[in-house]
């Protein structure tokens, strides 16, 4: 069926103000990482507090995200996004005025939570603007507002924490201030001209739903979660992603300390090399969207399976490319950046919007993303222990192995493709 222009015009608007809305979360997610060494400082903190931190953080983002999912597939993603995104700048706006430990991990447990309502809810919000057969290029390109939106929150974090001249009696407290007063204006712009489907604006249903009917009629929440749980493919999908986001979150939470205290960049370099991490990242979600549709056939598997084992490859090397200097330093996390988020990316969006339909996929990505943040949950107590009792380059060879792992687990469905039943 060919699209109205109104159609096709909601189409673009949709995918503008939801890549805004992710890409603007992270504004208030990078700046910890960034600013953690002149807090731990300032504050009389360590690591261990740091891994503690992190694990709050993730375990409220963990358990928001299962009910996030199931809360967008109900209310509709944009009252819960909303909400979430005013959340997360409140609370990180007073982590700027924060003085004990134990007032940070209140505030970024709130901070968890509102960041929790942004994946599933906005990949929810996509759904029904999109046919399957477009969404591995499709999500590929949405995909990139955590990769772009990571890169410039840490570059916008590293120089108002640091360079800018403006209130510098304040020093690392910008980096909580201005972050939240820019999700607080992307918080208002998606509330205020989002809407969650076309028949919401009284146009054209451009995608129905697989999980259409059952014995007694429409399918409810229950009936698409008990469908969902029986899913082999969720389940695959949600082990690779808890390696993925395992791996992701250690490198966005410790990349600019390990470059700091392994490598011996002073902070404001660890902070701007460390963005390099996303910025060539964004190729490898690209290319993952790419593949998945172009050379396999929108089978998601095949390209997770290929991108995995090249992280495996690329981990293995380097502790060898860091020996020839900054240079070798930038490859390096390039390549891992290139061959992390891309995986990453293809699961968590096309993956989850493919297993879950129109109806289910905002529990289909939570669950996938709630998985995913189990294993970020302990990734800073891993990065801490492995760091500590055999050093840093341990902890790349222990990506080695769960890449591996992860690789394989994906090649168990390297033919998968979902059983599409969607109207067009």
């Amino acid at each position: 069926m060919e699209l109205t222009k109104e159609q096709k015009y909601w189409r673009k608007r949709i995918f503008a103000l939801t890549w805004l809305a992710y890409a603007g979360f992270y504004f208030c997610r990078k700046n910890l990482s960034v600013t953690w060494s002149s807090m731990e400082t300032d504050l009389g903190l360590d690591n261990s507090d740091y891994a503690t931190i992190i694990f709050i953080y993730s375990l409220t983002y963990t358990v928001g995200q299962f009910v996030s999912g199931y809360l967008s597939d109900w209310f509709g993603p944009r009252k819960v996004v909303s909400v979430g995104l005013f959340l997360a700048a409140i609370a990180n706006f007073f982590l700027g005025i924060s003085f004990s430990l134990g007032i940070i991990i209140f505030l970024l447990a709130l901070n968890g939570l509102g960041q929790s309502t942004g994946w599933s809810g906005l990949v929810k919000n996509m759904t029904p603007w999109y046919r399957s057969n477009e969404r591995g290029i499709v999500m590929s390109w949405w995909s990139t507002c955590y990769v772009i939106g990571a890169f410039l929150a840490t570059v916008f974090a590293t120089y108002v924490a640091f360079d800018m001249e403006f209130l510098s009696e304040l020093g690392w407290k910008r980096g909580y201030f201005f972050p939240s007063a820019v999700l607080l204006v992307v918080a208002f712009v998606y509330a205020l001209f989002t809407r969650n489907g076309p028949e919401g604006i009284n146009l054209p249903i451009i995608v129905g739903d697989k999980y259409v009917t059952t014995a007694n009629g429409t399918a409810g929440n229950r009936e698409i979660l008990k469908l969902l749980i029986k899913n082999r493919a969720l389940w695959v999908y949600s082990s690779c992603y808890f390696i993925l986001k395992m791996t992701r979150y250690a490198f966005l939470f410790w990349l600019p300390i390990y470059l700091e205290k392994s490598l011996e960049y002073d902070a404001s370099q660890a902070g701007y090399i460390s963005s390099v991490y996303e910025l060539v990242g964004f190729f490898g979600v690209i290319l993952a969207g790419y593949s998945s549709d172009r050379l396999f056939g929108s089978k998601r598997f095949s390209t997770v399976t290929i991108m995995m084992v090249g992280l495996a490859l690329t981990c293995l090397v380097h502790p060898v490319l860091v020996g020839y200097g900054m240079a070798g330093t930038l490859i390096s996390i390039s390549l891992i950046g290139m061959a992390t988020y891309g995986p990453d990316s293809l699961i968590c969006t096309a993956g989850a919007m493919d297993v879950g339909g129109k109806k289910g996929t905002g529990m289909a990505a939570g669950i996938i993303n709630g998985m995913g943040s189990v294993g970020q949950m302990f990734s800073g107590f891993i990065v801490v222990a492995i760091n500590e009792n055999f050093g840093w380059d341990s902890l790349f060879e222990f990506f080695v192995i769960m890449s591996l792992l992860g690789g394989g687990l994906a090649a168990l469905k390297w033919n998968f493709k979902s059983p599409d039943r969607y109207i067009n």
